[in-house]
């Protein structure tokens, strides 16, 4: 403030002090202070950076629970308000972003299965997976991304990328989270009344391994809540660089489902990841249609 008005004024610094109603000495303590606050949050700005390689987009709160021992460790004094100035000051808060596209056609003539999971308690892991397809885009044009998302740990257990919404595409995101499974326990399938889940193929699928059909039981898709929150984390936080070609995005969606499932805290989890989760034997949480 004082050297502002300094330079404004073409004034000296004293001149400038005595306007202020303060010292000379005091302003030079106080340009020390903040000069000594900066060299002291060097440090965090670079922990910050180097999270984000891995999770680019993640949320101040999240960020702070993962560099909490790390701060505490270094002996920088520094609590989640402060750390919200700092990212602010440097321009490094993450700005939410709102999109949705309609990428489901379910007024169809196949046979659609009822809502099994409505008022439902999951309480372990393997109780149930949900599933959706999202678009995500290359300079090649438009892809799809079929995801199957264990609906008590939220880790991701089968993705496919394609160049259609198949449903011999969509099915191998299935076969992929099948292939994760750690038991034959009784397991529910959820999804939207799209073509691609109600197909033969993808049915013939669900049956062969004893696993029962659920979905939706209207036409709004976010009764399909979890599934449709996968695809949001996924493209707002790890799928923000548009490449190239078709390869350097499968490359990139692969990286992101990594680090999404062994590096993100949900806060939902008790700030756990969604592998710590799925490795536990219970969990409870009430899933609504």
């Amino acid at each position: 403030m004082a050297r502002r008005l300094q330079t404004k004024c073409q004034v000296s610094l004293a001149r400038t002090a005595r306007l202020m109603g303060v010292s000379r000495q005091s302003i030079y303590q106080y340009e020390n202070r903040c000069r000594q606050r900066r060299e002291a949050l060097q440090p965090v700005l670079e922990m910050v950076l180097e999270v984000r390689r891995s999770l680019p987009r993640l949320g101040t709160r999240k960020l702070y629970y993962l560099l909490k021992p790390r701060l505490q460790a270094a002996g920088i004094k520094l609590g989640r308000d402060g750390l919200f100035d700092c990212l602010r000051k440097h321009r490094l808060l993450i700005q939410p972003r709102r999109s949705y596209t309609k990428t489901t056609f379910s007024k169809h003539w196949m046979k659609k299965y009822p809502n099994l999971l409505q008022e439902m308690t999951i309480t372990q892991p393997e109780q149930a997976f949900v599933s959706d397809i999202t678009y995500v885009e290359s300079d090649e044009g438009v892809h799809y991304l079929s995801l199957v998302t264990d609906a008590c740990s939220r880790k991701i257990m089968g993705h496919e990328l394609s160049w259609e919404m198949k449903a011999s595409d969509v099915v191998k995101a299935l076969r992929r989270a099948i292939k994760q499974r750690r038991g034959t326990a009784a397991l529910i399938h959820h999804s939207d009344r799209g073509l691609q889940y109600c197909s033969q193929l993808y049915q013939t699928e669900l049956a062969q391994h004893e696993i029962q059909a659920s979905m939706t039981d209207g036409y709004d898709c976010y009764q399909n809540a979890l599934a449709e929150r996968m695809n949001g984390i996924l493209k707002q936080e790890f799928l923000i660089y548009r490449c190239t070609t078709f390869n350097d995005l499968q490359i990139l969606v692969d990286e992101s489902i990594e680090a999404y499932n062994r590096l993100r805290p949900h806060l939902s989890l008790g700030m756990k990841t969604p592998e710590e989760v799925h490795k536990k034997t219970s969990c409870k949480m009430q899933l609504a249609s």
